[in-house]
This record gives structure tokens, sequence and C-alpha cells, in this order.
């Protein structure tokens, strides 16, 4: 279905990471001059906000981007051994932040990759073929030599119930920005956020928001989850159209698992 007209594809493209410092997202918000979504902080104004966001206008791997071609090719599984933990859920003014330091790890390859926190976007910022889910959710990884993945959990709005770790979310996210709030008695587990479907896309990016820092290894999971529409109706009012604009691809090959 995605074919590029010519193909190059080595070892380390497929299974390695490029060594990256991604920076947790507590930190990245909290450094630097302000930024935002709109007006003379949004997106088009953050490379010059700042020396440290260089990268926002200059980088050459950016993120997040929209996938129209792709490359099958024989990816490694993804192994994700992830365990229920205590509630830590953050509001950060543009996202929902949640730390999961003790949620366990995802194992690509021969690499194991340690979930450090998770945050939301709304609508996705990733597209495919120039079209966005309702939300997703972003899970940020990083290994034991520093270098680190992000996966990329597609969610659209339909019938049902919804999703039960995006129902606790709801029920539990502060209505106004400021520090973490422990819930001890709220256990969500990640596993219930991930597709039956594990097929993915991969490609070489960056942080999606200032410093924009690249070598973000990104995996995007193919199958959309659902959730209801209330719980897309909640993160929408919370945080409506907190994306940054898609971002070129480049000569960067975007690989597929299936």
């Amino acid at each position: 279905m995605y074919k590029y007209k010519k193909l190059v594809v080595t070892t380390l493209t497929v299974l390695g990471l490029q060594a990256s410092a991604v920076i947790p997202f507590n930190q990245a918000y909290a450094a630097g001059p302000k930024w935002g979504y709109s007006g003379d902080v949004g997106p088009e104004h953050w490379g010059g906000l700042s020396p440290d966001y260089a990268l926002c206008k200059n980088g050459k791997q950016q993120s997040p981007v929209d996938i129209t071609n792709s490359v099958k090719t024989d990816l490694p599984a993804l192994k994700f051994d992830y365990k229920p933990i205590s509630l830590v859920i953050q509001n950060k003014e543009f996202t929902m932040n949640v730390s999961a330091e003790d949620a366990g790890t995802l194992t690509v390859g021969d690499q194991s990759y340690k979930l450090l926190h998770f945050h939301s976007h709304v609508p996705s910022d990733e597209a495919i073929n120039g079209k966005r889910t309702d939300m997703a959710i972003h899970l940020s990884h990083k290994n034991d030599k520093g270098e680190s993945l992000g996966v990329t959990v597609f969610l659209n709005a339909g019938a049902g119930a919804g999703n039960p770790v995006i129902e606790a979310l709801v029920k539990a996210l502060p209505k106004t920005p400021g520090e973490p709030q422990k819930h001890k008695e709220v256990n969500i587990d990640l596993n219930q956020l991930l597709p039956k479907d594990l097929n993915y896309f991969t490609y070489e990016g960056s942080l999606t928001w200032p410093p924009c820092t690249e070598g973000v290894k990104w995996v995007l999971l193919k199958e959309p989850v659902t959730i209801s529409a209330e719980q897309l109706a909640k993160f929408s009012e919370m945080y409506p159209a907190t994306v940054r604009p898609l971002q070129p691809l480049g000569d960067r090959k975007v690989l597929s698992s299936n």
C-alpha cells in the first residue's frame, strides 16, 4: 500500500537509534522562554524565541510529519512489558502529563527502553495521508544509552464506553495548570491503552515542542484505539488544537512493519 520508488535501507536505520538527548516533557516545558500554539509564541515563531529553539526553524528531521509513503520491511516486533501504576497526573496548560517511570519497558529488537511519561495531543500531531486522528497519546521512552523512543497511540471517538485508561485520566485531570497530583487509589494499566494490532510505522524525528530536539525514534502504531465522544470532548475542552503544523519529511524514509 505504501511504497517508495527508491529504497535505501540500512541495518542501522531499521534497528538502530541515533544518539539523542530527549528532554523529559516537564523539563522541556519549564526551560527557556514561554512558547505556545497561537499568537507571537505560536509554532511559526518558536525558532526565533530563543537560540535554544533554533532547531524548530532550522532542523532537518523535525516532527510531526504526514505519512503518505512508506517502505515495507522486516522490522522487529514491539514487545511491551507494561504493568499497572498509581496515577500521577499534571495539567501542563497545553497537555496533561502522566509520570510513568514504574510502568515498565518496551523492547524493540535487542534494545530495551524504559517508559518515563506520556502526554496527550488533540488532535493527533502526526497525520496519515493528510488526516489526523481525533486525539493521540505520546509514550516517551529511553534506553540505558540515553537514546529515546516515542510511541504514538492514535485515538478516535466512537460508540461505547470508551477506553478505561482515558476514562481514569478524564476523571483525575486537574482543571488548572499546577504541580503533579498523586492518586494512589487510582491504578492505570497502559496495556489497556494499546491496540491489539501492533504493526507500526517508524521514522527519525524530533520533539514536537520547543526545543524541538532531534534524534527521536518515532514508532506510530497503525491501529487507532477507540475512545468515547465524551472522553474526547473533555480533552478537547481542556486542550483545544494544541498541535504543531506538519513538518517536511525531506529525504527521510518511513518504514512499515507490514
